[in-house]
């Protein structure tokens, strides 16, 4: 069996996250085997069904005690002891160029730097974020993005892999029954509902969200928002709901283990990000036959079906809101389980690819 590494924040119910436990949940783990080194001491969404899967988890600690001589002495320490990763698969693009320059010191001979974003947050974090990120390729050998967006954003001229967000289209295809328990369940019968799923940070837009929703319950009365995700400034989101005063028709849900079928309770789908890598969470409402309104920064790559619409983040509110009430009387949700794995997106085919990849990897380099 190989042990992989992957190298990430933490373990927390997120795009690049879903990502790889969709990769973990199909590979040949009796070939392939994942741990996880990560920057937190607690515990997170993923960790228990990791374990279950057969994962080890490595805890550092330098994002709770922010002690950074100390995290280059224990990464030191880690890759000195832990001889036997031959791969090491790295999703923490800031802190890429020191995970990496001790992995290479102690003799790891596949270093790979993923890229899953194409801008780093226009915030004062964003910019430290984005000197960091000069130094994510110094040590990696190997490249990968989510997105040719992702790719140029992050490796320039290098030759990368583009390695699509892949999902499992049957978890996600639409369901009459599915659609009448969710909405029963939250009581959501003879609502309009306008979906979101993201961590509530700067990136994925959700003041303009709520300025947008505003606009659309002044035509539909009876719509509800559902914010599926944590984060940050989830408080200070709720706090302008409030100053709005729809706070009784936002609804924030935290991180669900139900999402596939919150896409069918869903009526419109609404992912107004102000830069994305690629955008998994399109992909799976798209494959739920949901209407799906993206920002025209979203990768061309996440248009696989005629449920995408883009929209630029220029226009008013009331613009966007125009576009999601056109969807009000409803439309034909049709299965695209096809269609999306036409488009490079089914985690099957991606997984067996990965498997055959680091299997290779680590066969030329023992």
């Amino acid at each position: 069996m190989i042990r992989v590494l992957h190298i990430v924040p933490n373990m927390q119910a997120g795009g690049l996250e879903t990502l790889i436990m969709n990769l973990y949940r199909n590979i040949d783990r009796t070939k392939v085997q994942f741990d996880f080194l990560v920057h937190y001491q607690g515990r997170f969404f993923y960790d228990d069904e990791i374990e279950k899967l057969g994962g080890k988890i490595y805890r550092l600690s330098v994002r709770d005690d922010n002690n950074f001589p100390k995290y280059i002495r224990d990464l030191n320490n880690f890759f000195r002891e832990h001889t036997e990763y031959k791969v090491v698969h790295g999703h923490m693009e800031s802190l890429g160029r020191f995970y990496f320059k001790a992995a290479k010191k102690y003799g790891v001979p596949v270093r790979i730097a993923h890229s899953h974003n194409s801008a780093t947050e226009p915030t004062l974090k964003g910019k430290i974020k984005g000197i960091l990120l000069k130094g994510y390729v110094k040590y990696a050998n190997v490249f990968f993005a989510c997105s040719d967006l992702a790719g140029k954003f992050m490796f320039g001229d290098r030759d990368f892999v583009v390695f699509k967000n892949a999902i499992e289209p049957k978890k996600f295809e639409y369901s009459d029954a599915v659609r009448a328990e969710k909405r029963n369940e939250l009581e959501l019968d003879g609502k309009y509902v306008i979906g979101h799923i993201g961590r509530f940070c700067t990136q994925k837009n959700h003041k303009f969200l709520i300025d947008v929703f505003a606009e659309v319950v002044k035509e539909n009365p009876d719509a509800v928002l559902l914010l599926i995700g944590s984060g940050e400034l989830e408080e200070e989101v709720k706090a302008y709901a409030a100053q709005l005063r729809i706070s009784e028709q936002v609804r924030f849900l935290g991180n669900r283990t139900d999402v596939n079928a919150l896409y069918q309770a869903m009526d419109v789908f609404v992912f107004p990000s102000i830069f994305e890598g690629l955008g998994i969470v399109a992909i799976e409402a798209q494959a739920a036959g949901l209407m799906t309104i993206c920002s025209d920064v979203v990768p061309t790559e996440a248009n696989i079906s005629d449920y995408f619409v883009s929209l630029s983040l220029n226009q008013w509110a009331q613009e966007w809101a125009k576009e999601i009430n056109k969807h009000r009387l409803g439309y034909e949700r049709n299965h695209i389980g096809q269609i999306v794995a036409d488009a490079g997106y089914d985690i099957h085919t991606s997984a067996k690819w990965l498997q055959e990849f680091y299997t290779k990897q680590h066969q030329e380099n023992v």
